[in-house]
């Protein structure tokens, strides 16, 4: 109830954004005592929110923080489903923990789960994630899909077509997909994407997207081994990005993808992959378990595997591996 009655409070200062509400108004309007106004605007305070308060005037929202707080997700969020549960943390190990542990409970599929820290992501091939507190968009979801296990590959190709269109309407910053699922801008990384799934037989019970977004990290907050390596939306545009229009963004493309790929199967989103890519047509390095292999990159089937031709005109098909993209600066 005590959470209900501070967001009625926030919600009538949003109306009048940068005006004075006085605390008789805002008492009247809310059956609250003005001394439970006070002190949810104490404790908004406490949360970011910038708050003016006069005594002849009442209070007057002047600032919106930029923290991935759930109330301030709804609000204009697009989505029908994705992101309609939200689990906000401050600081989580892994999102992707906290995700399998909801969805082992049973949490419906959409359930988004966001920190504004990580102390222990992880990326792909076991690999730690940075994700300093409040500088990203450290984000897991969990999916049900009605498709093959085999069909799951394709889901991280499907992820980052959404994370490339959401930055790209968010920010106008045109960026590239390495194979299968690396974000890049520079040639250098700029977001990650794993997915992890549990299935019995032919049966998915769930699948976690988790997606590592750097948004507004400095170089300085890169360790120095993967300064040359990484980078972020600010570092990329020279300026900060707020992170709840991309959030907003990414939960709404992120749908509208899975929804074409569980109704149309996966041609237009290999298309719409293909189209973002900067692996294809290039030479490439691919490190799979203890295999190594050189060629070009040549295209992508129908389950997201890529085929690279060898030096001696042999295709060969991959569907797990490092990429390094040979002659691109910064490339990893």
């Amino acid at each position: 109830m005590r959470e209900r009655s501070k967001q009625q409070v926030l919600e009538e200062l949003k109306k009048r954004k940068g005006e004075y509400v006085s605390g008789e108004e805002l008492s009247r309007n809310l059956g609250l005592s003005r001394t439970a106004i006070w002190k949810h605007i104490r404790t908004l305070r406490r949360d970011g929110y910038r708050i003016s308060a006069s005594t002849r005037r009442g209070y007057a929202l002047l600032y919106i923080p930029d923290r991935l707080y759930p109330e301030e997700v709804y609000a204009g969020l697009k989505t029908a489903w994705v992101g309609r549960t939200f689990y906000y943390y401050e600081q989580v190990g892994s999102t992707n923990q906290v995700a399998k542990e909801l969805a082992e409970k049973g949490a419906p599929e959409g359930t988004a789960i966001v920190a504004e820290e990580q102390t222990g992501g992880r990326g792909r091939l076991g690999r730690g994630w940075l994700s300093p507190a409040g500088k990203g968009i450290w984000l897991s979801l969990i999916l049900r899909p009605r498709v093959a296990p085999w069909q799951i590959p394709q889901l991280s190709l499907l992820a980052a077509v959404g994370v490339v269109s959401a930055i790209e309407e968010s920010t106008g910053l045109k960026v590239g997909i390495k194979w299968p699922n690396d974000i890049l801008s520079s040639g250098k990384k700029l977001c990650g994407i794993l997915t992890e799934m549990r299935a019995e037989v032919e049966i998915i019970q769930y699948v976690i997207l988790g997606i590592g977004l750097n948004v507004n990290l400095d170089i300085e907050d890169f360790p120095e081994d993967l300064r040359p390596l990484s980078t972020s939306l600010k570092i990329e545009l020279g300026k900060e990005v707020p992170r709840l229009p991309l959030l907003k963004s990414l939960l709404y493309h992120l749908e509208k993808g899975y929804e074409v790929w569980e109704k149309e199967g996966f041609s237009s989103i290999r298309e719409s992959w293909k189209k973002a890519n900067v692996t294809l047509g290039r030479p490439v390095r691919i490190e799979a378990g203890r295999k190594v292999f050189e060629g070009v990159a040549v295209d992508i089937d129908e389950e997201g595997g890529l085929w690279v031709k060898g030096a001696d005109g042999n295709l060969e098909r991959f569907t797990y591996g490092e990429v390094s993209l040979r002659n691109l600066a910064g490339s990893q």
